[in-house]
């Protein structure tokens, strides 16, 4: 009788799980054909729905509009796919809903495998149980950010920041306002914000000793984390060692000197991170140094407090950041002149100096490989692809990437970075694809990787697909030094983010890669795509102009800064090197 109970309880279980698979699918079919109210209709009149019936729904409702309730089950769904996760790693699921630190510590394991979306979930439960910590507060922010939930993030960073004041716990707060509508503007006014409390202007300047350039050196200083080992290392290392040391004595700030005897002597190394503010403040002012350069912005490990006491009498920022410190002691950002569009000086505190036609030079790995022929050229398919950080794939960039899929329905999307190793980031990512009509088998993911294979995976791009309003920084440029061309939109509105994609679109000599609107820029990408053999010469052309043109002219680029560096300074002797308007 028992055998005969668990049988036919066995029976109505498959029953069940056979009508959920086969409403499932046939939703499916209905969404990708066009038909999102039968897809609705189905996948609601199923009685109880599994996760993969709720994220075929959430598509669903996201393509009829209905955006609100569409994010509630999206969020059903990933919860639930985050437990199943957590389950095959051995997690006690009725403890994850009861004991906040027991949960926190399982999302935390899920974050350091790379399963961002699934940490997010986990850390939900947690905070919802109780528990409460910066590091806890902090890593759940990060694992919406990377997810690109950038509403999401900004809440949980402010809670961090209002919870635990501290200048490192507030700058998290800045990154994710990148991905959100009117993101330059509330970006500037949290970066002024953040300076306002941790970085205050000074009733009169620091009156720093005036000595004449004629005769003598310009010293000039940097700070970063690491300059040998961080991922400015490919943009700052052509200056480094290309400065006319009879002209210049060059100084660097990083936290630890491990990794830094690289440079070129003679190179100052200083370390400060071990230093208090007040005592970095005192080594970087004996070294007498005249310019000041930060490089590396409003991110984790960031000195950007040391230069609200002034270390120096000319401060710049550079490199990391292309947005506003908001620090009124931050004379300079350097950006590429000249500026397309509207003046964006109203979002910075800084004066914007123009650097020449590019924001920074770029040297791409010793062992790149030559370019090769691009692969629809023997596939008989288009490749697109992305490997750019998940945060940057707004609904807007996937909106169009959809639209682009769904006219060239043989084509795929190479979706690379380390967090897409995620099975639950993986399938949030189709879904949001399926809502506009792709479907998910013909999104292709891969996690991080180094080195040859790295490089070699651009050898299977046909054309690269930039986001928008967060465009590609280091993927576009070793995407273009492998000669993939990237298709960015890049409207001259002003916001300095449109005008580094122009730049480095312009250093290749490939205008054909700008767009001024999301109906440009699909066009373009079919355009594009439509003749392999014509892409194969733009590839050719790409990879030459990248070689070739001011990416890869590390002198000149060096000469170039090298003379703002000093106009700036006398500028300053002058007494008109720290005003806005100055000349």
């Amino acid at each position: 009788m028992v055998n005969r109970v668990f049988t036919v309880s066995g029976d109505r279980g498959r029953m069940s799980f056979d009508m959920s698979a086969a409403t499932v699918g046939f939703a499916r079919e209905a969404l990708l054909s066009g038909d999102a109210a039968t897809a609705v209709g189905s996948l609601r009149s199923l009685p109880t729905r599994g996760h993969e019936a709720n994220y075929w729904l959430a598509s669903a409702l996201i393509a009829q509009g209905e955006h609100a309730k569409a994010a509630e089950v999206m969020d059903a769904a990933r919860t639930a796919h985050a437990l199943e996760l957590a389950a095959s790693m051995q997690a006690d699921l009725s403890k994850l809903k009861a004991d906040g630190d027991y949960a926190a510590a399982v999302a935390s394991q899920l974050y350091r495998a790379n399963h961002v979306a699934a940490a997010s979930a986990v850390f939900g439960l947690a905070v919802a149980a109780g528990h409460a910590s910066q590091a806890g507060l902090l890593t759940y922010g990060l694992s919406l950010q990377h997810q690109g939930r950038a509403e999401e993030a900004i809440t949980v960073f402010r809670a961090a920041a209002q919870a635990y004041p501290s200048a490192g716990a507030h700058q998290f707060l800045l990154y994710p306002h990148f991905m959100v509508e009117n993101g330059p503007a509330r970006y500037a006014a949290e970066a002024r914000a953040w300076a306002q409390i941790y970085a205050p202007a000074q009733v009169g300047d620091v009156d720093l000793p005036r000595r004449p350039l004629a005769g003598r050196k310009l010293r000039i200083g940097y700070v970063s984390p690491s300059f040998a080992r961080t991922q400015i290392h490919q943009f700052i290392a052509p200056v480094l060692e290309t400065h006319d040391r009879n002209a210049v004595e060059v100084f660097l700030y990083p936290a630890t000197a491990e990794g830094e005897d690289v440079w070129p002597a003679p190179t100052a190394i200083r370390p400060i991170g071990h230093l208090a503010d007040a005592d970095a403040v005192a080594l970087i002012r004996a070294d007498e140094i005249d310019v000041l350069a930060d490089c590396w912005g409003h991110s984790a490990g960031s000195r950007l407090p040391l230069f609200g006491q002034r270390c120096a009498p000319v401060q710049v920022a550079w490199i990391n950041f292309v947005q506003t410190t908001g620090l009124a002691q931050m004379d300079y950002v350097l950006h590429a002149g000249p500026q397309q569009g509207p003046s964006c000086d109203p979002l910075f505190a800084e004066r914007i100096w123009p650097i020449g036609p590019i924001f920074n030079p770029f040297r791409p790995a010793a062992n790149r490989p030559a370019t090769g022929a691009t692969p629809a050229l023997t596939s008989g398919q288009v490749t697109f692809g992305s490997f750019n950080h998940p945060c940057k794939l707004t609904d807007e960039t996937l909106a169009a990437w959809a639209r682009i899929l769904q006219a060239r329905p043989a084509a795929r999307l190479l979706l690379k970075y380390a967090y897409f190793v995620d099975p639950v980031l993986q399938r949030v990512t189709r879904a949001r694809f399926a809502a506009g009509g792709v479907a998910p088998e013909r999104i292709v993911f891969e996690g991080r990787s180094e080195g040859a294979e790295y490089m070699a995976a651009f050898s299977r791009v046909d054309l690269a697909l930039d986001p928008s309003p967060a465009p590609g920084s280091t993927t576009t440029l070793e995407a273009l030094s492998h000669g993939v061309p990237v298709l960015s939109l890049a409207p001259p509105t002003g916001a300095p983010a449109h005008n580094y994609s122009r730049c480095l679109a312009l250093a290749v000599d490939a205008p054909e890669l700008l767009t001024d609107t999301w109906d440009d820029y699909v066009r373009r990408a079919l355009d594009l795509t439509a003749d392999a053999a014509a892409l194969d010469r733009l590839r050719a052309r790409v990879r030459a102009g990248f070689d070739q043109g001011p990416l890869r002219q590390e002198a000149a680029f060096t000469q170039r800064i090298e003379g703002a560096f000093a106009a700036m300074f006398e500028l300053w002797a002058q007494g008109a090197g720290q005003s806005r308007s100055a000349a």
